[in-house]
């Protein structure tokens, strides 16, 4: 049975703000201590959130883009794990002051799931013909691929706090 647009964007917008609740949760619950530690590749806490603060921004342009018929232009810079783009969103958005991060990643989620949210509901599956690389380019694929990058990454931030807790312990 098929969905209703709304339904779908209704759906895909709410996964995504789920998504990214569970990761505000596990960043705000990691010890100071642990926040600029290098946990994921050459990355610490601080790198992370800089680097969805980005890609935030990036999918709001890549949104706009796909609306004008458009190849995201995010897709320029793909490299192996996007590590190029990634740390270029790093040194962009990156700051020192925890606290200060913490609101820029709230404020660019809101921003994000606002801006998506005026985009009218038939427009989230539309197949504009984009593709890259075989695969079929769409505004709720873009949507699906973050909700999926943050889940991810929040699975990353919990396990990182329960290294070097003793055993049972919980944060």
């Amino acid at each position: 049975m098929r969905i209703s647009p709304d339904l779908r964007k209704s759906q895909l917008l709410d996964g995504l703000e789920q998504a990214r609740n569970g990761f505000l949760d596990e960043l705000s619950s990691l010890p100071p201590e642990k926040r600029s530690e290098v946990f994921l590749g050459t990355w610490s806490a601080h790198d992370l959130v800089a680097h969805l603060i980005g890609w935030d921004f990036a999918n709001i342009q890549a949104a706009r883009d796909i609306l004008a018929d458009q190849l995201p232009h995010f897709y320029a810079h793909h490299d192996h794990d996007w590590r190029t783009y990634n740390a270029e969103l790093v040194r962009e958005y990156g700051k020192e002051n925890w606290h200060e991060l913490l609101a820029d990643v709230a404020n660019s989620c809101h921003e994000l799931i606002a801006f998506f949210g005026t985009i009218p509901a038939e427009e989230f599956d539309r197949d504009r013909g984009l593709r890259f690389r075989g695969y079929k380019v769409t505004i709720a694929r873009l949507l699906e691929a973050d909700a999926k990058d943050v889940t991810n990454h929040a699975a990353q931030v919990a396990a990182f706090k329960q290294q070097g807790l003793p055993s049972g312990s919980r944060v």
